[in-house]
Parts: structure tokens; sequence; C-alpha cells
């Protein structure tokens, strides 16, 4: 776990994760399931994804997480609201302008701006500190996962 994170992190992770599995929906929170990087296994995370200018957005606060790692190895993955699965592909955001423009509205949503704070990526709660919080943070579009075709099946 990286030590940026609050040591309830991981607890409160799981009971996100299980609301969410039994269909509890935990506000804007969904869970995002990735294939690890090294494992090949399932990993879930909760996230909270934020809409700008009509397209969805995933945001890693501390953007070496491993989810983020994974998600660049592999944008293949699952978006999970109260028990409804979504096939997405994330796809991550080099431009700088559109990443702070994601982070800072991500930032304006309570918890999540508290979050960047608390993990050190933003320096203050404020449009400026969020901005400044885009150089450390990732930042992931959420597109439809493409269809796929399968030979002979």
């Amino acid at each position: 776990m990286d030590e940026r994170l609050p040591w309830i992190q991981p607890y409160g992770d799981a009971i996100v994760k299980g609301l969410n599995r039994i269909g509890v929906r935990f506000g804007p929170v969904v869970v995002l399931t990735l294939h690890g990087r090294r494992s090949g296994e399932l990993r879930s995370t909760p996230v909270t994804p934020v809409k700008v200018d009509g397209r969805r957005y995933v945001v890693a606060a501390i953007g070496t997480a491993n989810w983020a790692q994974n998600a660049r190895a592999d944008g293949d993955a699952a978006l999970e609201v109260a028990g409804d699965i979504e096939a997405v592909q994330l796809v991550e955001v080099t431009d700088a302008a559109l990443k702070e423009r994601v982070v800072v509205e991500f930032g304006r949503r309570g918890m999540a701006g508290r979050f960047l704070k608390m993990v050190g990526a933003a320096p203050e709660r404020s449009p400026e500190g969020f901005a400044k919080a885009a150089a450390t943070t990732a930042v992931f579009e959420v597109w439809p996962a493409p269809e796929r075709v399968s030979a002979g099946v």
C-alpha cells in the first residue's frame, strides 16, 4: 500500500466493494475492475467517475497507484454500479490542459477534493490547488468497450 494513503483506506475500500456487490450504491462511487499487469488476476478498487464536456473520466489521485499502472498496461476494464456491470476501455489522458480541467472538476466534488489534499496531490482544496495536482495524478477517459469478434463461436 502506498504510504500516502491513510491506514483506514483498505477497510473503506472493502466496505464500498462489499456494498456494491450486494447492490447498494455508495454515492457517486463505482467499483473499477482491471487485470493485474503482472498476475493477470482481477483487481478491484472504488473510483469516482467525473464528467467533463459530456465525457466520463476516472482519476487516480496517486498517479503511480497500482490500478493506474494496470490501466496503462491493459485498459480493458469493468465498472460496477450496485451490481450492474459495464465493460469499458480506459485510455490515459495525455493532454495537459484537459487533464487539469478533469482534475479540477474531480476535486470540486467534496470527498474527491479532500482525498486529493489528504494524499498530498493537491497543496490546498481550491481550484488552483486541484490544478497543481494534475501534474502527479493519472486521468483516464472511460470509453465503451469495443465489440469483440470471436472466430468460430
